[in-house]
């Protein structure tokens, strides 16, 4: 379809009263066509249909939160929603949420509870509700939630879509009316993981650190735990995250067991302690001043946190860093880490019964990823979505092995390390290329040199050999082009044994790269390789002698 042709079926499914509850305010549909007329298609999200979670601000919609009092008008959009907007995303409207963010069902609305898009009984998950719905219902592309318990991941559970929740800090909360200021994040809903991750690294800022990993190993360590310890879940339920495991497990995963008591402990100060404080801090004098049109449910959560003594927000700040300890401290060396998202699907019926204990049940897993500063991806599992669960900015290493669960391939994150090419052990397959997947490095692709530079068989163990630039009688010479993080080429050269150096290095197409390079004093004696096009070529001949 064409963007025109999109935003008109959008509209048409729209009037014919699918989940018409997920939405708060649609831009009128004439405005829309408009802009998707005049649209940029050399734009990387050209005509993707964007919905908006009612918390977060679109510069001519309000900023309703769920609540029709609180209502106000933005100036500009939050710069989240700017930045998918300016590489061809286009806003249908602002969508249905547990008011003030404060929920994991989608029922906690004066605009009306959210139902699920394909069983109207169940609940849609919370609070970013309509957001998921419009993306599984397939009338948006593209969906922004927020995320402070799970928010940003419930919801793509219960609908076998894939939800992103960045470290927090990577996308920006300005324009974000907020539920608890110190752990919201941006999310973002899509059908397919590497739609998901182009539209969080656009709307990311550069703020990685030198370190953090560009992908994950090829073997990555996951902790999982034992059945046992996973609480609240039917027996269908658990297979179904055994059989996820299995399934990382056969993609080259390495499994190992996690004690969860740490990380269960922590996801109870959320709610049950000093941390709701700032649920006041954000909207609670109007609540006060502004009865009128709040959830009950909301209403009693944020207004019992105005008498919460400052003590005990100090006495639960230093139970969490106790607790943070402990959770690492058991989560080792593990690239990730495996958990359901939820451990239950209720109906609309089960959260009326008890709307305050059916939620908390809900959270289980996925309360205490902001409170430890972690990075997560929900993906589809079965009957049940899981997440994946990286350390702070290891986002890479998060969707990476959702890559291999899922069967898709990995998204590429945006360009934000170091480029280096090798020419010989470090290959892909070869036995120094570990050094790169560890240190978090990633393949760009196959390149080759410029026709400046002359290749040796070194005799080294493992032997390698050396690439020689030459002023006349050079050739071009094949390699790989890895992305490293800044952090990591230091041990490099810190590390390489001579004859062997790090500088720059002329690809064929005229652009520059550090790369591994070879003192000329040291190929005297060294054959000379390069009419055999690069070392893998030279591998194979050998072979075949």
């Amino acid at each position: 379809m064409t963007p025109r042709e999109r935003v008109r079926d959008a509209y048409a499914r729209i009037a014919l009263g699918e989940r018409p509850e997920a939405w708060i305010t649609l831009r009128a549909e004439q405005e829309v066509l408009a802009e998707a007329a005049a649209l940029d298609e050399d734009l990387p999200l050209a005509g993707l249909l964007l919905a908006v979670k009612d918390n977060i601000d679109v510069a001519g919609l309000p900023t309703t939160a769920g609540h029709p009092g609180y209502a106000y008008h933005p100036a500009r959009s939050a710069p989240a929603v700017q930045r998918l907007v300016d590489a061809g995303a286009i806003v249908l409207g602002k969508t249905n949420l547990d008011q003030f963010a404060t929920g994991l069902v989608g029922t906690r609305s004066p605009y009306g509870p959210v139902r699920h898009a394909r069983d109207p009984e169940k609940v849609s998950g919370g609070s970013s509700s309509g957001s998921a719905v419009v993306v599984a219902l397939g009338i948006a592309d593209l969906a922004l939630g927020t995320d402070t318990a799970g928010s940003g991941r419930v919801p793509a559970a219960f609908h076998g879509i894939v939800g992103i929740k960045p470290t927090r800090g990577l996308v920006p909360t300005e324009g974000v009316v907020p539920a608890c200021r110190s752990f919201d994040c941006v999310t973002v809903f899509a059908r397919d993981l590497v739609s998901a991750q182009r539209a969080m690294t656009i709307m990311s800022d550069p703020v990685w650190p030198v370190d953090a990993p560009l992908a994950a190993p090829p073997r990555p360590v996951v902790a999982v735990p034992a059945r046992d310890q996973l609480t609240g879940m039917s027996e269908e339920w658990l297979d179904a995250f055994g059989r996820a495991a299995k399934t990382l497990e056969a993609a080259g995963a390495v499994l190992r067991p996690v004690r969860l008591e740490p990380f269960l402990e922590a996801a109870k100060l959320l709610y049950n302690g000093g941390f709701v404080a700032e649920r006041y801090a954000a909207v609670g004098a109007f609540l006060d001043e502004h009865p009128d049109g709040a959830d009950p449910t909301v209403a009693g959560i944020i207004s019992a946190a105005r008498d919460i003594p400052a003590h005990v927000l100090v006495a639960d700040t230093e139970r969490l860093e106790r607790l943070r300890a402990e959770a690492m401290a058991e989560w080792g060396d593990a690239d990730a880490l495996l958990l359901p998202t939820a451990p239950i699907h209720p109906t609309i019926a089960e959260v009326a019964a008890d709307p305050v204990g059916v939620n908390a049940a809900v959270g289980t897993y996925t309360n205490f990823c902001n409170l430890f500063g972690l990075a997560a991806v929900a993906v589809p599992a079965g009957p049940l979505g899981v997440q994946i669960i990286t350390r702070g900015y290891a986002d890479a290493v998060a969707t990476g092995v959702a890559a291999l669960l899922t069967g898709g391939p990995a998204p590429a994150p945006a360009a934000r390390g170091l480029r280096l090419l090798v020419v010989g052990a470090h290959l892909t397959g070869q036995p120094l290329n570990h050094q790169l997947t560890s240190a978090g490095g990633r393949l760009i692709g196959r390149a080759r040199t410029a026709p400046d530079y002359r290749l040796h068989a070194l005799p080294t163990q493992p032997p390698k050999p050396g690439l020689v630039r030459v002023t006349e009688g050079g050739a071009a010479v094949e390699g790989e082009v890895w992305e490293l993080p800044p952090a990591a080429l230091g041990p490099f050269l810190a590390a390489l044994p001579a004859p062997m150096t790090l500088g720059q290095v002329r690809l064929a197409d005229g652009t520059a790269v550090t790369g591994f390079l070879c003192e000329a004093a040291a190929t005297g004696n060294a054959p000379d390789i390069t009419a055999h096009g690069g070392w893998l070529s030279y591998l194979s001949s050998l072979e075949s002698r």
